[in-house]
């Protein structure tokens, strides 16, 4: 059974991630908690596996609890939070937390999928939260790009958004070309991603809007609920079905990026779950891109990175603090 602390100064919400967790059958509620500092007490306490924690609380909030927390505990932790404090929520990623989801997720009209990917979440980040890091380097060598590059496209899950954090922050404003990406986001939280990683890049990052056509120097994030393409009329919408359970997906932005950019292009795996990026990986080593994946060691998950590895198509697998400055190499960057 998976010890669960539960954080929240609203009773109903507790009982409902309660009822939520218990009805799987894998999670053993220990204690609840209805402030920071009581929910940092308990968790010294309890010793849980996994928390759930707001944000918005009296005595101590959901940040100040996680960073305490951290001092002592390597427990997963998951920030359920309202769209108003998504910028926090991300925050909490570079502050110790694995993930968050939106409150109103919860409730009668979750889907099935939306159950599924959360439980799955749950249980991976209980395996892996006390993983540590390691910063040896790839032996895979590619010094320069061998033709011009005009774009990078990065796909990245759980565990992204710290990652995207790092990544970007090592680009230099005069990086030479645009960014599109696509981070699997819970619903409604896109915008708050985009302020909240604009904070930390030299580039000015940007929710995708139909018809721009990327420009050096910004980076193009995906909107929560819609496939990103690019092509010759700039960057537009797919509304399709998901694709490998996402929506967005990064394979339909790979896809239509290695049709517009061919040989030009740079794509990026980052830490996730599941086989998403991988087909589309395949496509841009077959149009003559270069292909680069986050290695196990510094991936949250690395399912994603794993999966295009396995393709046989990747040129470079990185630790994620080197990928920034081999960004910088192939595409004449300074």
């Amino acid at each position: 059974m998976i010890k669960t602390l539960i954080v929240d100064d609203s009773s109903v919400v507790r009982e409902i991630l309660k009822d939520f967790l218990q009805g799987e059958g894998s999670f053993e509620i220990i204690g609840e908690a209805e402030n920071g500092s009581d929910g940092v007490n308990k968790a010294r306490e309890l010793n849980p596996d996994l928390i759930t924690m707001d944000f918005e609380m009296p005595v101590m909030n959901g940040l100040e609890a996680i960073v305490e927390i951290r001092k002592f505990s390597s427990c997963g932790i998951v920030v359920i939070s309202t769209h108003d404090t998504a910028k926090m929520a991300y925050e909490a990623t570079v502050k110790g937390a694995h993930e968050f989801f939106a409150k109103d997720i919860f409730t009668s009209q979750m889907t099935e999928r939306q159950r599924c990917e959360i439980f799955s979440t749950l249980k991976q980040i209980i395996k892996i939260k006390n993983k540590t890091v390691s910063v040896q380097g790839t032996k895979n060598n590619i010094t320069a790009a061998a033709h011009k590059i005009n774009c990078v496209v990065i796909a990245s899950s759980t565990g992204g958004p710290m990652a995207l954090c790092q990544l970007c922050s090592g680009l230099p404003p005069s990086f030479p070309v645009p960014i599109i990406l696509v981070q699997h986001n819970t619903s409604g939280f896109d915008k708050g991603f985009v302020q909240w990683l604009d904070g930390y890049s030299h580039l000015k990052v940007q929710l995708a809007e139909e018809g721009v056509f990327p420009l050096k120097g910004n980076v193009y994030v995906a909107p929560t609920d819609k496939h990103l393409t690019i092509g010759a009329a700039g960057l537009s919408f797919d509304d399709g079905e998901p694709v490998n359970n996402q929506k967005p997906a990064a394979d339909i932005l790979f896809k239509t990026a290695a049709a517009q950019y061919g040989n030009s292009i740079i794509s990026i795996v980052l830490t996730g779950m599941g086989n998403d990026g991988a087909e589309g990986t395949k496509l841009i080593k077959e149009s003559g891109g270069l292909t680069i994946a986050q290695d196990e060691a510094t991936s949250m998950i690395f399912g994603m990175p794993a999966a295009a590895v396995e393709t046989g198509n990747v040129d470079l697998v990185l630790p994620l603090g080197e990928i920034a400055q081999k960004l910088i190499l192939l595409t004449g960057g300074n």
